[in-house]
């Protein structure tokens, strides 16, 4: 019986520095599923994310060597992930103009009883109903965790558009949730 040698993330990353094919085809299959998650959130389908996972994987085995172990590799591939995302979606699709408004207060939050309610699968598939201005402001604010600083110069926007974009992507889910939660009750009643 021939047993599989395991590796390490480490292991893996060496070896692929050294040009061992293998070893990137398996550092694409350890990452893949969890990347595709990350490039779902930026794309129109299914489609156009896989095209995203596999120029994100490209740029990921050429700038390897730069990768010098510092952090979460995961991480790493992660915002390479979606810099990528965001660049293949700019040049496929016209943004959405994004203008600066003052922000007139504090715009609450989705509301946590009805997300509570949704299972990740259903909360994703709303967001994705956002326009894509919006939906990449969210995304890269509230699920990768960027600054409105860094989200205006990943984005070419300025700051207040970042902070107006999320408020008006916030606003509008609230009322996507509180519509998918009436729906749900008129359902089951």
């Amino acid at each position: 019986m021939f047993l599989e040698r395991t590796f390490t993330i480490d292991d893996l990353i060496k070896r692929c520095k050294g040009g061992d094919r293998k070893a990137c085809e398996m550092l694409y299959k350890q990452f893949a599923s969890k990347m595709l998650a990350v490039c779902l959130r930026y794309a129109v389908d299914r489609m156009e994310a896989e095209d995203m996972l596999q120029n994100g994987f490209i740029r990921v085995f050429n700038k390897l060597n730069d990768y010098r172990g510092e952090g979460s590799f995961e991480g790493w591939i992660r915002r390479i992930m979606v810099h990528c995302s965001i660049e293949y979606y700019r040049k496929r699709h016209k943004m959405m103009q994004v203008v600066d408004i003052d922000e007139s207060g504090y715009e609450p939050s989705v509301n946590a009883a009805a997300a509570a309610n949704l299972d990740a699968k259903d909360l994703m598939a709303i967001i994705q109903q956002l326009a894509p201005g919006y939906r990449m402001v969210f995304n890269l604010y509230a699920i990768e965790g960027y600054s409105h600083k860094e989200i205006a110069e990943i984005l070419g926007i300025t700051e207040g558009a970042s902070k107006s974009q999320l408020s008006r992507a916030r606003t509008i889910l609230k009322d996507l949730i509180a519509n998918s939660e009436k729906k749900r009750y008129e359902y089951a009643g």
